[in-house]
């Protein structure tokens, strides 16, 4: 695979809530996170007495923040007001010739800034709120 336009890298939440994506903002940076948290099943039998885990038990989460500013103000109020609600919505993130991550999302983070001369700008996060699907390209 070659290197990729991190500009192609889009940021869609379904702003109605039934289905229909739209892009979020003109976002400059984003990045996006998975964990998965481990479970320990070591006991007095481990081999050597190293550590085992206990495959697929952990606790998986995704995180995802962006930056960068809104292209109108529907798109500013239709974030906005989900964090205010703490609205759990079906988020797209889609990363050129890799695929499409899709599931549920809560915005944690809104914080808006900007310079005597330049544009407002916002920074999100969002943590994962259910089971995400991949598609691949």
């Amino acid at each position: 695979m070659t290197a990729q336009k991190g500009k192609d890298l889009l940021l869609k939440v379904d702003s109605d809530g039934g289905g229909t994506f739209v892009t979020v903002g003109g976002l400059r940076a984003r990045s996006l996170a998975f964990n998965a948290a481990t479970v320990d099943a070591t006991d007095q039998e481990s081999a050597g007495r190293w550590r085992e885990l206990l495959a697929g038990a952990g606790l998986k989460t995704a995180r995802l923040s962006g930056s960068g500013i809104f292209k109108d103000a529907a798109s500013d109020e239709t974030l906005r007001q989900y964090f205010f609600d703490g609205t759990v919505r079906d988020w797209q993130v889609i990363v050129p010739d890799f695929g499409t991550i899709a599931g549920p999302f809560q915005i944690v983070t809104l914080e808006y800034g900007g310079r005597h001369d330049g544009e407002v700008s916002f920074e999100l996060g969002l943590e994962s709120a259910g089971a995400l699907a991949f598609t691949a390209a």
